[in-house]
């Protein structure tokens, strides 16, 4: 009965055989399903059409079927389907086409508009009828429904490895792991220095940047290192590596996990863009101070990113990191009848003076 929805009409259009795994790991292993998703295209030349007009697209294997943005192959079929230069798309299943309801009714709309069909390991489905239009419909989501609780069960194990401390995360560079894979100091002594330097000169100066000057001038390196790599290299201290180990709790000795959250966005194209953004400390899925050995105390943690949160200058607002000058409670005096922080403004010889007064409003 499948086969009876194929016309001659079709048959002068291409066959399109679409393959996709949906990550490297899955290429590279799951060899049997790349077979059968090739052989499609036996299938297409039973089904009458000639060899030269079956075209096999692979260029999306081994990226997900959750959006197109990142599967172009996928997209320039879209394309194809709509200017009705295809006959037929075939798939092992509906699930290799797209796992998203955007895509997928996106492609299932175009197909009815130029009587492109759609073939699976189930049968052949014309979009122009209503039962079969209605059944891939069931298949789609479907298919972003078992998307939704494969991921919910992977990340469900490793929150639940994380909230035991457990879940084996990148260790940022001064750190290591032991023969018992248990989170330790770095063995090499210069990398502690160094590390511990920053922290030492942070208690003294309370400013990141000052920290970063201090450390130039020292002519002290900072160690890095690439996440995934062991091997470290040396470079000049910089406001973000300086940032970076202030803000970074593994320093305190804490397991934490759930620093960010995953936001989407519409751009200025239209399309969806994934982000992460950073969560509140009290928002994060699992925090274990006294986790491994740190170089601060998580106490000390605590008042650091108070520290640098004070730091920074609102816009339109005075405040900031209190500097040489000769005015008192710099950073902390605010206005008496607006309420905003006073600015310090410095003048004077090497501009040494400084005097506190506050910003008007707009």
């Amino acid at each position: 009965m499948s086969e009876q929805k194929i016309t001659d009409a079709h048959r002068r259009r291409r066959a399109v055989v679409y393959v996709r795994q949906s990550s490297p790991g899955q290429v590279e292993h799951n060899v049997e399903s790349a077979a059968l998703q090739y052989a499609l295209a036996d299938r297409a030349v039973e089904l009458g059409w000639p060899p030269s007009s079956v075209a096999v697209v692979d260029e999306d294997t081994g990226r997900s079927g959750e959006r197109s943005e990142r599967r172009l192959a996928f997209r320039e079929l879209v394309a194809e389907v709509g200017l009705g230069h295809v006959g037929l798309i075939l798939a092992r299943e509906t699930s290799r086409l797209s796992r998203g309801s955007a895509d997928w009714y996106r492609l299932l709309d175009l197909c009815a508009l130029t009587g492109t069909l759609i073939a699976d390991a189930d049968g052949i489905y014309d979009l122009q009828d209503f039962n079969d239009r209605l059944l891939l419909g069931f298949k789609g989501q479907i298919s972003e429904a078992e998307l939704h609780l494969i991921r919910s069960r992977l990340v469900g194990g490793l929150r639940n490895k994380a909230k035991r401390g457990e879940l084996r995360l990148p260790l940022p560079v001064g750190l290591d792991r032991d023969d018992d894979d248990k989170v330790v100091l770095c063995p090499d002594e210069q990398v502690r220095h160094a590390i511990g330097r920053v922290f030492c000169l942070w208690q003294r100066l309370g400013s990141a940047r000052q920290v970063v000057i201090e450390l130039v001038t020292e002519g002290q390196a900072l160690p890095r290192r690439t996440v995934g790599q062991r091997r470290i290299r040396w470079a000049r201290a910089s406001y973000g590596a300086v940032h970076d180990i202030l803000t970074n709790p593994a320093y305190a000795g804490a397991f934490v996990f759930g620093r960010q959250r995953q936001v989407k966005r519409i751009d200025e194209h239209g399309e969806v863009r994934v982000g992460r953004v950073d969560v509140p400390i009290e928002e994060w899925s699992v925090c274990l101070p006294d986790h491994h050995p740190g170089y601060v105390s998580w106490d000390q943690y605590l008042a650091t990113r108070e520290r640098l949160r004070s730091n920074v200058t609102p816009r339109g607002e005075g405040g900031g990191a209190a500097r040489e000058g000769t005015a008192l409670l710099q950073g902390l005096v605010r206005c008496g009848r607006c309420g905003r922080k006073m600015q310090v403004a410095y003048s004077g010889t090497n501009g040494k003076s400084s005097s506190l007064r506050v910003l008007a409003r707009p």
